[in-house]
Parts: structure tokens; sequence; C-alpha cells
């Protein structure tokens, strides 16, 4: 029986080719599910999962909320604003006291880089990161490969340009991880002010005009400007920004090619991207949120031991 070569979802760095392919294969099969009239299946009815959010986040908490409701599995949600944390506990004693309560799996969110992976060396349970800090966000490169496997057929060869706030970005280096392991060529253009120095080790080219990047890509990835990280201003204005690295529906259609968008959410619209843009028959936005329900079933699914 196929299992996952890790017991956690870390980051995409530390699962394989054939650990990807694995997901997505069952998450093909979950995807069936969850269009039929009946969308719940009994795979995980006696695991008790946690979803422990020390970061605010809507949509991929409802995300893995919804994915663990499919499943059958008992759901606790954890929010650290209204938590012991205030009070000074420690990350360490906060998630034991919920273990404690016989949980068998963790989803974390977290502003500090490594917090999972810390977590995972001092606990039994399953965990999988749900974003920690400007790290990794593994689940969000998954669905985004799973929508451009659905889209394109493949993602081998294909041509993938990440535009827009790189260096504050956990989906950026999780996309990049993610698009090598399985072949894609990838490309990275932002301002200099917003691309990481050490980007082009991870053998990404970088382009500095956006209109260039559109030209030579299949697949257009943009990223919100994540404001709330940034504790230096690292361009004069959004609405410079938007002037040299916004995109609309314009710049589209003067590409000889129909190119794939894609955007993580929540798009900052008007910034990083038109309205006409988004919504555009290029736009495969939405798709990404109905993927990533299917995804986050299949990676629960999978870590639970359930293959």
């Amino acid at each position: 029986m196929s299992k996952l070569s890790q017991r956690h979802l870390l980051g995409i760095k530390d699962i394989t080719r054939q650990d990807i392919e694995l997901i997505f294969e069952t998450a093909d099969n979950f995807k069936d599910v969850i269009n039929r009239p009946i969308k719940k299946v009994p795979s995980l009815r006696d695991v008790t999962i946690a979803n422990i959010f020390f970061e605010n986040s809507t949509r991929t908490r409802l995300s893995f909320e919804l994915a663990e409701k499919r499943l059958s599995a008992d759901v606790v949600n954890f929010s650290a604003s209204g938590s012991s944390v205030k009070k000074g506990e420690t990350l360490l004693d906060t998630v034991n006291n919920i273990l404690a309560m016989k949980v068998d799996m963790v989803v974390m969110r977290h502003a500090s880089a490594g917090a999972p992976h810390f977590l995972s060396k001092h606990i039994k349970a399953n965990i999988v990161n749900a974003g920690d800090g400007t790290h990794e966000h593994p689940t969000q490169a998954l669905l985004d490969l799973f929508s451009i496997r659905e889209k394109l057929g493949s993602i081998e060869g294909k041509k993938v340009a990440i535009i827009g706030d790189i260096v504050h970005s956990r989906v950026a280096l999780s996309n990049i991880f993610a698009l090598k392991k399985l072949g894609a060529e990838v490309l990275v253009c932002g301002p200099p002010t917003l691309l990481p120095k050490f980007i082009s080790s991870l053998g990404v080219q970088v382009e500095l005009d956006v209109q260039k990047a559109l030209a030579w890509c299949d697949v257009a990835n943009v990223l919100r400007i994540q404001l709330e990280r940034q504790q230096l201003k690292y361009f004069p204005s959004l609405r410079e920004y938007t002037l040299y690295y916004g995109i609309n529906k314009k710049m589209l259609d003067v590409l000889d090619k129909d190119i794939v968008l894609m955007h993580p959410g929540p798009i900052n619209r008007g910034v990083e991207l038109t309205s006409d843009a988004a919504d555009s028959h290029h736009s495969i936005i939405l798709d990404q949120v109905e993927n990533g329900v299917a995804v986050r079933m299949a990676v629960l699914y999978l870590l639970a031991g359930a293959a």
C-alpha cells in the first residue's frame, strides 16, 4: 500500500516527487467525492485533528476545516488571539495541553519560521505546516501545482513565472521547490527590493520586466504585496508598484498565446491584479480554491496512515 515517505508535512523541501504524485492521485479521487451529492467519506472517522493558528487566516483555515469534516474527522479549532498564549504560555505548553486531550494530528500556522519543525521533534502527533513565517506553505504549493496539472495536463517542462513580493512569500518558496521537483522551469519577477539575494541559487531565472515575464511563461502565479510583513519600505508607493508590476487584461491580450493566471489569495484588486484580469478566462483562481479542499483531504488522509 502506498504511503508518504514522511510522518509530517513540514515543507515541500522534505518530501519526494513520489510523495507529491501520490498526493495528486489521492486528491483526484477526493475531487470526485466533493463534487457528488453526498460530499462526505468516513475515512478519518476516529481521528481528532486540531487546527492551531497563531496567525490570522480565513481561507486556509476554512479549507482545512472543510477537508477534515469531509473526511469525518473530529475537529478542534484553536486561535491564539483568544488563548493562554496571550498570557505568556509557550508554544510547546499550548500544544501539549491540546495533545493531552488525545489529538492525533495538528494543523499549525505560526509567524516563526521552523515552528512546525520544532514541534515535530517534541510531540507524537502528525503535523501539517499551514504556513510558518516567510518560510514555507506546502499545501498551497501542492494545490497550485495540482491546479496547473488539471489545466495543462502535466507540469514537466512547463514555464511558470512567480510574480510579486517574493522576499516575504512562503508560497513562492514552496512553489519553487515543488515545481523544480516536478520538472518545470521557474522564473521570478518583481522589484529588486522584493527579490531575495539567494533566489538564483534555487535554480530559477530572474526577470525585472513583468511584460517579458508574461511573454515567457505558460503560467503566471501572481503574489500579494504583504504589507503586514514589511518592516521597511520596499517601494515608494502601492500606486508605483501597480504602475510597474500590476497585471491587467490588456497586458494578457497583447500576448501571442493564452497563459494561465493564478493567485494564492487574497487578491489586492487594483494592485497586483486588476479585476478584468482576475476574472478573465485566463484565471483559474477559483479552481485553486476548490482544489485546495481536495488536496488537503489527500494530505490528511495519507498522513493518518489510511492509505
